[in-house]
């Protein structure tokens, strides 16, 4: 368990924080102790305030470069990312020689797909300090999303090995909820930046890959195994039954549960439940796709062109093609990274209107929460690249969708969203789906590593924020002590 005296960092920080304050009404524009307040205002969880004082370090200091980094986190941490990579921008263009800024730029970088703009940050940094370890973390990440998993792996181990332990900063007041996290090196993780709240938990991270199985665990007071994705991550996930068996605290999202969530071993175990379509798949060696050969396989699986093409491990439509005809195989194929492809059904998304739909649900807790609906007229719907943003009828449906679900679904639908649930028998996961004509669920993917994201500030968006804070309330519930104990749920039958 975490130690009773952790309120006093907190503590410590309000009376440094009016000690601060003392001197600047003597002093209002020493640059040090201006800094200063706004990394205690940041850490207290005042982040307005704290925007608003590292504002007041830049109109005294343009360059000051803990203020850029530190504003950067700031913005990008309540949403504004925009902001946040214009500043990181400004603190690599005042301090091009400096690794800080370009770490947290990559990152940015990286998060938002630009994967050859971020390469290029944490190249520059490792130029200037080859032993950096968030940049090798930050190019091992970059490198693994592009699909260079043999080239990603030295990164990982120069980021991790003897460093696969992480404490994350805790913020709050009184005893924090110590949630122990388990993640892999190569990526496939829950995110849960918006779920583990440094005001009311204390984060420990763990590098699956790279953690002494001699040594004893960090004490927690709970695991939430955020290694989320069984295709990419199986070695993880193997390690962390072993070492997982050692902690004798509550377990959210076992690893063996989430080894039997791989997209092709799930779909072909969901053929079953009744209102529950799932498409035809074929995984096949690389070089299988070249040969004459892979046609016959497709048909003895059930699979015709045109079909979809994607290298196992990747999320957010990267890595993921359509191909139309046979002879267009081996060339789409060649295109992809990995040793293993996966050939798969295209099932038919469109509505009415010849839009594709998109629906995802988070089973948290045995309980199914609406999350978002996209639409789009590209087959490969996801939400950031979907017309949502520019259609004010699309946003009228997803708002029905998010504040009725069972009527804009239908009772087949939600019947099957459930048995879907029950068969992952997961405490945190998601669900990608389209309704077919027939009421029928049509199931893209399901699996731990959906990402509950809050949207961006704009009032636009104002009508999606109950369901998602909804849903990240069950997530944290997930973690929430009852009687000194977490309160999880671990195959409760799912409802609506």
């Amino acid at each position: 368990m975490a130690s009773d005296t952790a309120w006093l960092p907190h503590r410590a920080r309000e009376i440094s924080l009016a000690a601060i304050e003392a001197r600047l009404a003597a002093d209002p524009a020493h640059l040090d102790s201006l800094f200063e307040r706004a990394n205690l205002l940041g850490q207290l969880g005042r982040p307005d305030k704290a925007r608003e004082a590292y504002l007041r370090v830049l109109a005294i200091d343009h360059g000051h470069e803990g203020a850029l980094n530190n504003l950067g986190a700031l913005l990008h941490d309540t949403g504004f990312r925009s902001a946040a990579r214009t500043t990181y921008l400004q603190a690599v263009s005042r301090h091009p020689d400096r690794p800080m800024g370009r770490v947290n730029l990559g990152n940015l970088l990286r998060a938002e797909g630009a994967l050859d703009e971020a390469q290029a940050q944490f190249e520059a940094v490792l130029a200037l300090d080859p032993a950096h370890a968030e940049a090798h973390r930050g190019l091992g990440q970059t490198l693994d999303e592009l699909g260079l998993h043999q080239e990603a792996w030295p990164h990982h181990e120069a980021a991790y090995r003897g460093r696969a332990v992480r404490v994350l900063p805790y913020t709050g007041r009184g005893r924090p909820v110590t949630v122990l996290t388990p993640v892999s090196a190569v990526g496939g993780n829950i995110p849960t930046r918006f779920i583990l709240d440094e005001d009311r938990f204390q984060q420990i991270a763990v590098v699956a890959e790279f953690a002494d199985p001699a040594a004893p665990l960090p004490d927690h007071d709970v695991v939430f195994n955020a290694v989320g994705d069984a295709d990419l991550c199986r070695p993880a996930l193997e390690a962390l039954q072993s070492l997982l068996s050692r902690s004798g605290r509550p377990l959210i999202n076992p690893p063996d549960r989430v080894l039997a969530t791989g997209r092709a071993s799930l779909a072909a175990a969901l053929k079953g439940p009744a209102g529950v379509r799932t498409p035809a798949m074929l995984a096949l060696p690389r070089a299988a796709w070249a040969a004459p050969e892979a046609v016959q396989a497709l048909a003895r699986a059930g699979l015709a062109f045109p079909l979809l093409l994607r290298a196992l491990g990747f999320h957010t439509g990267k890595h993921f093609v359509r191909v139309d005809r046979a002879a267009d195989l081996a060339a789409a194929a060649a295109s992809l990274p990995g040793d293993d492809l996966l050939a798969i059904e295209p099932l038919d998304a469109r509505g009415p209107d010849g839009q594709f739909r998109k629906y995802r649900v988070m089973s948290l807790g045995g309980r199914l929460y609406p999350l978002h609906l996209a639409i789009s007229a590209d087959w490969k719907v996801h939400y950031f690249t979907a017309a949502m943003a520019q259609n004010p009828a699309y946003r009228a449906e997803e708002a029905a969708f998010l504040e009725d679900m069972p009527s804009v679904l239908g009772q087949a639908a939600m019947d099957a969203l459930a048995r879907i649930s029950q068969a992952l028998g997961l405490d945190y996961a998601g669900m990608d789906f389209a309704v077919g004509a027939d009421g029928q669920v049509l199931l893209f993917e399901a699996n731990a590593t959906m990402v509950i994201n809050p949207p961006e500030p704009d009032a636009m968006w104002d009508y999606r924020r109950p369901a998602v804070d909804r849903a990240l309330a069950a997530a944290k519930a997930l973690l929430t002590t009852v009687a000194g104990q977490p309160r999880i749920f671990t195959g409760a039958a799912p409802s609506a």
